[in-house]
């Protein structure tokens, strides 16, 4: 493991020092961020900031960068309209994606010119990403300037939310990987998102034993495949085998969690 300190840090080349702030907190979510100008010309511009601030009232936060001498196209839209959308990037588009972030002219929809379909529903100002297999219509709320950096958090609320039927389950959790959603580290490179595991909420008085655990999971799952392909062989029952399993890890962790 090697060691970089704060001073390291700052005599960095500044490209070099861009590439690893921007990736030391690891994946971050990729989103496209849609909104319209008072001319009715869409823009669509890739985000890796947005972050949720809390559920009641839902509200999500996004970081715009010191805006300069270069318009922001977002910002600007936002404040005008006072709508905006987020987009779920996915998998098959990141390319598209990631050039949503060049300096087009004002004129110019991203939409358009990175071959994304602009999306107007339920009478929204704000344009979807038709292609996204989630999106969230928001309603501009507020800005908080970072002396720190002259960055700005913009602060929104949720007014709407599209998802794909088979991604979210009856108590709200969605499955990020069945939606194909993208991440981003750093600055420009994109990830496709696995899911590990879904953990019951953590209570002190359950905290297993991870040593006991690991071993526990390991035997028990050992079982339950050796029963299942026992059972169930061929092309024809292969579908039977992989839900045999899939419940099979469901109740080893349900019953680990209970010891």
């Amino acid at each position: 493991m090697i060691s970089i300190t704060n001073k390291e840090i700052i005599d960095l080349p500044k490209i070099k020092r861009l590439n690893i702030i921007n990736s030391i907190t690891g994946i971050k979510p990729g989103n496209l961020i849609g909104t319209v100008n008072e001319a009715q010309i869409t823009n669509l511009a890739v985000f890796s900031s947005i972050v949720h601030l809390g559920s009641n009232p839902a509200l999500l936060g996004f970081i715009l960068r010191p805006a300069g001498k270069i318009k922001r196209h977002t910002y600007e839209n936002i404040l005008s309209s006072g709508y905006y959308t987020v987009n779920h990037i996915p998998n098959k588009m990141t390319i598209n994606s990631h050039y949503t972030s060049a300096k087009f002219d004002e004129n110019v929809s991203e939409f358009e010119r990175c071959e994304f379909t602009a999306e107007f529903k339920s009478n929204f100002i704000a344009p979807y990403v038709k292609e996204s297999p989630l999106q969230i219509g928001l309603k501009f709320k507020d800005q908080v300037p970072i002396k720190l950096n002259n960055t700005t958090m913009i602060i929104g609320s949720v007014e709407h939310i599209y998802v794909e039927k088979d991604a979210i389950d009856e108590e709200g959790y969605i499955n990020l990987e069945t939606l194909n959603s993208t991440g981003i580290g750093g600055l420009n490179s994109y990830y496709s998102l696995k899911k590990i595991d879904t953990y019951p909420y953590a209570r002190v008085d359950q905290t297993p034993s991870f040593s006991k655990w690991k071993d526990l999971k390991q035997h028990y799952l050992s079982k339950y495949v050796q029963h299942a392909k026992s059972h169930f062989h061929g092309e024809r029952n292969g579908k039977k085998t992989g839900i045999m399993l899939f419940t099979a890890v469901k109740d080893v962790n349900n019953f680990l969690f209970n010891l």
